[in-house]
């Protein structure tokens, strides 16, 4: 007579091994697609029609180099991938926020910095297409702002540069009034632009906090503050503007959510503040509404929205009352987009190209949750519509939210190439989805997207 022999679990069974099988896949695919878009950009190029980038699809330069940030850079690297979660899981709240954007400043200064301080910093807004160049020509702000429209045009003498005719009059108006508060220069613009942009990390933070997703936010901090993306936030206006928008965002969150009726009200004035100056900034990022009216979905109250339209209608109200009428601004833009290399670019190309750069910005971590978010976005959903955000549905339906946006971006035909830095408000809050990976990958992950920016960064002169 013989017995059965007890089965012992194995130590680690096919289960896990299978859920990480589609998020390696789906990383593997996008390096996959990166690789695509380099190699038919070159033979497009080949074949005698122009992308105007230099290594395809990045508006950049092969030029591998090391600078003062590299060390720094590898450091940070190695003590986010190392102690990151930990520290995310164990800090107090305030001290976690704090920490997050101070990591992500430290991260994009040393980034930078592999360029030195002249060509990562203090030149970068200084070149042929930024706002610096035109500096000289706002001695008196109510003159040229009435006249902005006047010189969007290429074929108008003394047009803009392209940065400022490509966006509404409240990007250059930033430069203007820090050079007037006597932070002039191109050192100053740059170290604004990092300083406020990476401020974002916070205000994603804040946003997944209040609503209701403070574990998940927790899981997601170190990547938020290893993005690759912050390769282009230093130094870029466009990390600026995401940070303003992120800002509003958050404030829009707990505006929905705060327990005191002047936190409420007061919230919900500066979402509408900060999301309106938003629209002057840059055209496109009318885009934004996408992600508020999905912060509208997870708070499940329209109760600050009428605050918030005042917020943004002042804002729209000064401008006009200025001289700057928006829509006669955008419609002149078109014009312009299509007069230069916008119109030249081939659109077959670059409406999926631009998803390879999104790749890089964002990272194989972030692509592979969002493979999840999307899945997961359904059943979240219904969550919604039955009670308030638990879990990670708020970091779901936003980060689904993002890759809404960036489609719509991307099948406008207004983003071909470039979106590297474009696209940085709506890539930040794609990169959360990485919480959404098992966490005992966290650090291989984690370690994934270091690399990528310190490969992007040190192999390559990135023209942003």
């Amino acid at each position: 007579m013989s017995t059965a022999r007890p089965q012992r679990p194995a130590p680690e069974t096919a289960a896990p091994r299978a859920r990480r099988r589609p998020d390696v896949a789906t990383a593997v695919g996008a390096a996959v697609l990166v690789a695509t878009a380099a190699v038919v950009g070159v033979l497009i190029e080949r074949a005698g029609q122009k992308l105007y980038v230099d290594w395809e699809p990045l508006y950049s330069d092969w030029m591998p180099h090391v600078g003062p940030g590299t060390l720094p850079a590898l450091a940070i690297a190695v003590a986010v991938v190392g102690w990151g979660p930990a520290a995310a899981a164990r800090l107090p709240w305030r001290a976690l926020v704090w920490c997050s954007w101070g990591a992500a400043m430290a991260w994009t200064f040393a980034l930078a910095l592999i360029d030195g301080w002249q060509r990562g910093i203090a030149g970068q807004l200084r070149g042929k297409h930024e706002y610096l160049l035109a500096m000289h020509r706002w001695d008196d702000p109510g003159a040229a702002l009435r006249g902005f429209t006047d010189y969007i045009l290429i074929d108008v003498p003394d047009n803009w540069p392209a940065h400022v005719a490509g966006h509404p009059p409240g990007a250059m108006l930033t430069f203007v009034g820090l050079d007037h508060a006597g932070l002039g220069g191109g050192a100053w613009a740059g170290v604004f632009c990092i300083v406020v942009g990476t401020s974002a990390a916070a205000a994603i933070l804040v946003a997944l906090r209040a609503l209701g997703a403070e574990q998940p936010a927790r899981l997601a901090a170190p990547f938020i503050v290893l993005a690759p993306a912050a390769v282009w936030v230093g130094t870029s206006a466009d990390g600026y503007f995401a940070a303003v928008a992120a800002w509003g965002l958050a404030l829009l969150a707990v505006a929905g959510t705060a327990a005191r009726a002047g936190a409420r009200w007061a919230a919900a004035l500066g979402a509408g503040l900060l999301l309106g100056w938003v629209l002057y900034l840059s055209y496109g990022l009318t885009l934004m509404a996408v992600l508020a009216v999905a912060v509208l979905a997870c708070i499940r109250t329209l109760r600050p929205l009428p605050l918030a339209v005042l917020g943004a209608a002042a804002v729209a109200a000064a401008f006009t009352a200025a001289g700057f009428w928006w829509l006669e601004g955008y419609d002149l833009l078109v014009t312009r987009y299509f007069q230069g290399v916008g119109g030249k670019r081939p659109y077959y190309y670059w409406v999926w190209a631009n998803l390879a750069i999104v790749v890089i910005t964002a990272g194989p971590a972030a692509i592979a949750g969002l493979r999840r978010a999307v899945l997961a976005a359904p059943a979240a959903a219904v969550r919604l519509r039955r009670g308030p955000p638990r879990g990670t549905d708020a970091l779901v339906v936003l980060a689904t939210a993002a890759l809404l946006a960036i489609a719509a971006a991307d099948l406008s035909g207004m983003s071909k190439g470039e979106t590297e830095r474009i696209w940085l408000p709506f890539v930040v809050w794609a990169v959360p989805a990485a919480a959404l990976l098992p966490a005992r990958d966290h650090r291989v992950w984690l370690g994934v997207q270091a690399a990528l920016a310190l490969a992007a960064n040190h192999l390559l002169l990135n023209g942003w």
